[in-house]
């Protein structure tokens, strides 16, 4: 397992209000984090920096790779929960930080199996062979609109609405988080990101990128991409496989 992350703020924010966290745990067990921050001046980038270290500090302090299938997925359940309390009370705490709030994509790879901890609309996606699949579901005012058949897919990338999420970390006291399992194989490359990747390409040229670059340079090249398309978000891209 390798992990390759890559983060810019893009050319219209002034501030990079994401964050990311990952490590290589043994040879088939690596996690990665990206975290897309909201809310006031400094509120963003502090709640995505404290849910990184929150997470973080777990996994480190916390995993055994002796954890069955069923407790590694409350421990991350768990680390994410952590994370929301954290960022909620910090909210609370400070008159400057009230509101703020991070999207957080926790995947966790471990002999053959993706954990995935999604909240928000930072998304997961896996590619296998010429086939991409988004294997986290948008929190986003669009995407429950999708889902009624009020707008197509097609309409909800460009509806004025898309970037109003209805789920993040530290919004209030407790969070709906969702928890998802998925089969890895060795040549399959995740793509972990903020909405400033997504939201300027397409699945398509995702996945034409991971098929044409080494893995080692797929995060840069995406978010050079992205830049290219418009840069209008901060952008984050974690490449795992």
């Amino acid at each position: 397992m390798e992990v390759f992350c890559k983060s810019d703020i893009g050319i219209v924010r002034t501030e990079n209000q994401d964050s990311f966290g990952y490590n290589v745990i043994t040879p088939d067990c690596a996690w990665a984090l990206v975290c897309d921050g909201m809310g006031g001046a400094n509120g963003g980038s502090t709640a995505s920096t404290m849910a990184v270290k929150v997470i973080t500090d777990a996994i480190n302090n916390g995993y055994s790779d002796e954890m069955s299938q069923s407790k590694l997925s409350d421990f991350l359940i768990e680390a994410v929960a952590a994370a929301n309390k954290e960022v909620f009370d910090a909210s609370c705490a400070d008159i400057t930080l009230t509101g703020m709030g991070t999207t957080c994509d926790l995947v966790l790879v471990k002999k053959g199996v993706i954990h995935i901890v999604h909240v928000g609309d930072s998304r997961v996606y896996a590619v296998r062979g010429d086939r991409i699949k988004q294997l986290s579901e948008d929190h986003s005012v669009v995407m429950e609109m999708v889902r009624r058949g009020d707008l197509t897919l097609e309409q909800a990338a460009n509806h004025p609405n898309r970037n109003f999420i209805t789920r993040a970390l530290g919004i209030k006291p407790h969070v709906h988080i969702d928890y998802i399992e998925a089969g890895f194989e060795p040549s399959d490359v995740l793509v972990l990101c903020s909405d400033g990747l997504s939201n300027e390409l397409s699945d398509d040229e995702i996945l034409q990128t991971i098929i044409e670059c080494n893995k080692d340079e797929a995060a840069t090249v995406l978010v050079q991409k992205a830049i290219d398309s418009g840069g209008h978000d901060n952008i984050t891209v974690a490449v795992m496989g």
